[in-house]
C-alpha cells in the first residue's frame, strides 16, 4: 500500500501543460531536472550541451541558479560534481533558493547516465525558443492596440526582436576535415570551369577583376574616399556591371540619395549624356531616341535599389533576406556605412555603434554568402597630409573594427582633385582615377588604374596601357569654346564625327 501512494505522489507533483484556468507556457521540467542530473554525474557531459543552453533556457528559476553555478565551474576548468555544485551555490547565495543540497541530491537520482543529453537539450532549447517568440509576440500585441506608439517602430521592434532571438538559440556547429576536403574539391571543380578565373562576382573592371576574381561571396568590401572623389559613382558601375553584362541580381542601399537620383546617374552613365541636361530635361532629339533605347534595357535589369534614410542594421538583414529568397540577390551594397544606425537602445558611443554595423555586415555577407561592399568616409588627415594625399588604412573614419572586419579595404584616389595634375614623369593625370587595393585578407596588394568622366561621373576600364591621361582638348571643343560631350555624346552620330575631322572621344 505504501510503494503504491509513493508511485502516485511521485507522479502526481508535476504541473500539468495545461489546467482549468488556461494555458501553460511551453516546458520541459522533467527533462531540465534529467539535464541538470547528469550533468552532476559526468564531467564530459558540460561539453556537450554549454553552446546549447544557456541559464535563461531553463522554465524554472530553481534550475536557472543550478545551470549558472555549473557553467562557471566549467568556465573556471573546475570538476563538476554534487559537492562542487553545492559550494558554488552556497557562494551565490543561490543554494536554499533552489531547495538546499537535498533537491540537488534528488536531481542525480533521477538519472543513471549522461546518455542522451545532448538531445534532452535540444528539446529544453526549443520550449525555450517557443516561450520568447510568445513573449514577443504578447509584447507586439499589447502595443499594437495603443495609439501613441508609432506602428513603424512598433515594426521594427517586432523584426529586431525575431532577429535577437534567432542570434541567440541559432549557431552553426564544427565540421570535420573529411566534409570540408570534399567541400573545397566541389568548389575548385567549380571553378575551374568558369571563364578567365572569376570565381566571384565581376565588377567589369578588368585590372580589378583580375586581382580579386571578382567580389567573393563571403566577403566585407569596404571602399573608402573623401567626399566629392566618386564612391557612388564606382558602386554604381560595380553593381551595374554586374547586373547588366553579368546577369547578376544586386541589392543597393542607398542611405544618401534617393532611387531616382541614382537612376538618373544611371542613364546618365549609361546614355552618356551629361547629368545637368538630364536634370533640366534639355534633351536634344537624338538624345531623347538615345535615352529610350537604353531606358528598355534597364528596365528588365536585376538591380533593386533602396533608398530608406537611417536604415539599422537589423532592418537591412531582414530585407536582404527577403530579397535573397525573392530575387536570389548575389551582392549587396550600402552607400554609406556611416549613415546606418546601429538600431534597439545602443547607448555606446559612436564608435562602437560603427564597431556593431560592420560586425553586422560580414555576419550579413557569412549568413547569405554574398559580397558586401559598404561605402566609408575617410577622416579629414587626409587633406592635411602633404604630398600626394594617398590615403592609408589609418584614414578609415570612426572605428578601427572596420578594418579590422573587411576582407578588403579600398580607397578610391583621384590626383586630379587635389589639382596633382601630373605625376614624377611628367605624365598627365586628368581623368584618372586608381582603386588602391590597401588591404586583401585573401590575395595581393595593388592598385588598378581607371578612366573617370565627370560629366557622366563615370569610372570605365583603361583601352591600354599607353593611356597617359586626358588633356583639355578631350572635353572641350576649342573652336566653340564647349563641352565636347555636347556633340559627340551619342552615339547615333558616331558615323559622322571622322568626316568633320574631329577625333572619336576616347571612352
Amino acid at each position: 500500500m505504501d510503494e503504491n501512494k509513493n508511485f502516485t505522489k511521485k507522479f502526481t507533483k508535476k504541473k500539468p501543460a495545461f489546467s482549468e484556468h488556461g494555458k501553460v507556457q511551453p516546458q520541459a521540467t522533467n527533462l531540465e531536472e534529467a539535464v541538470l542530473g547528469a550533468l552532476m554525474l559526468d564531467k564530459d557531459a558540460v561539453a556537450l550541451i554549454i553552446d546549447i543552453l544557456r541559464p535563461a533556457s531553463f522554465y524554472k528559476e530553481a534550475h536557472q541558479h543550478i545551470y549558472k553555478a555549473i557553467c562557471d565551474l566549467f568556465e573556471k576548468s573546475h570538476p563538476i560534481d554534487l559537492l562542487t555544485v553545492t559550494e558554488e551555490l552556497k557562494k551565490l547565495g543561490k543554494l536554499e533558493v533552489v531547495g538546499g543540497p537535498y533537491q540537488l541530491v534528488e536531481l542525480t537520482n533521477r538519472v543513471a547516465s549522461s546518455a542522451n543529453i545532448e538531445f534532452h537539450a535540444r528539446i529544453i532549447a526549443q520550449k525555450f525558443i517557443q516561450r520568447e517568440l510568445i513573449r514577443s509576440s504578447t509584447e507586439t500585441i499589447r502595443a499594437a492596440y495603443e495609439d501613441t506608439v508609432d506602428v513603424f517602430d512598433l515594426l521594427d521592434s517586432a523584426e529586431q526582436n525575431l532577429f535577437n532571438i534567432t542570434e541567440q538559440n541559432l549557431s552553426r556547429g564544427s565540421l570535420g576535415m573529411s566534409t570540408l576536403i570534399n567541400m573545397a574539391v566541389k568548389q575548385l571543380e567549380e571553378m575551374s570551369g568558369k571563364e578567365e578565373g572569376l570565381t566571384g562576382v565581376p565588377t567589369g573592371f578588368v585590372g580589378l577583376d583580375q586581382l580579386t576574381s571578382g567580389w567573393q561571396p563571403s566577403d566585407l568590401i569596404i571602399i573608402a574616399a573623401r567626399p566629392g572623389m566618386g564612391k557612388t559613382a564606382f558602386t554604381m558601375a560595380v553593381a551595374r556591371n554586374a547586373a547588366i553584362e553579368f546577369n547578376k541580381g544586386v541589392a543597393f542601399f542607398s542611405l544618401e540619395m534617393s532611387s531616382l537620383q541614382l537612376v538618373n546617374r544611371l542613364i546618365s552613365m549609361e546614355t552618356e549624356i551629361p547629368s545637368e541636361k538630364l536634370r533640366k530635361g534639355q534633351l536634344e532629339d537624338y538624345e531623347w531616341q538615345q535615352l529610350h533605347a537604353q531606358v528598355d534595357k534597364l528596365s528588365n535589369v536585376p538591380l533593386f535599389i533602396d533608398d530608406t534614410p537611417g536604415i539599422s542594421i537589423f532592418e537591412l538583414r531582414a530585407k536582404c533576406r527577403r530579397l535573397k529568397m525573392q530575387h536570389d540577390i548575389q551582392m549587396v551594397v550600402v552607400d554609406y556605412l556611416q549613415l546606418m544606425t546601429g538600431g534597439g537602445d545602443n547607448k555606446g558611443n559612436r564608435e562602437q555603434e560603427i564597431s556593431m554595423i560592420s560586425r553586422g555586415l560580414k555576419g550579413l555577407a557569412k549568413e547569405l554568402s554574398v559580397p558586401v561592399i559598404a561605402l566609408s568616409q575617410l577622416s579629414r588627415a587626409v587633406e592635411t597630409r602633404g604630398g600626394s594625399k594617398r590615403p592609408q588604412l589609418s584614414d578609415l573614419r570612426e572605428s578601427g573594427a572596420i578594418e579590422q572586419d573587411a576582407d578588403i579595404v579600398s580607397f578610391i584616389y583621384r590626383p586630379e582633385y587635389y589639382q596633382i595634375l601630373e605625376d614624377e614623369e611628367g605624365n598627365s593625370l586628368k581623368g584618372i582615377g586608381e582603386i588602391i587595393v590597401a588591404k586583401h585578407r585573401n590575395g595581393a596588394l595593388d592598385s588598378v588604374k581607371l578612366k573617370w568622366d565627370g560629366q557622366f561621373a563615370k569610372f570605365s576600364n583603361l583601352e591600354d596601357d599607353a593611356f597617359t591621361g586626358l588633356d583639355d582638348s578631350t572635353f572641350f571643343d576649342q573652336a566653340n569654346n564647349e563641352l565636347s560631350g555636347e556633340t559627340f555624346s551619342s552615339k547615333i552620330n558616331k558615323a559622322n564625327e571622322n568626316d568633320n575631322g574631329i577625333d572619336d572621344v576616347p571612352f
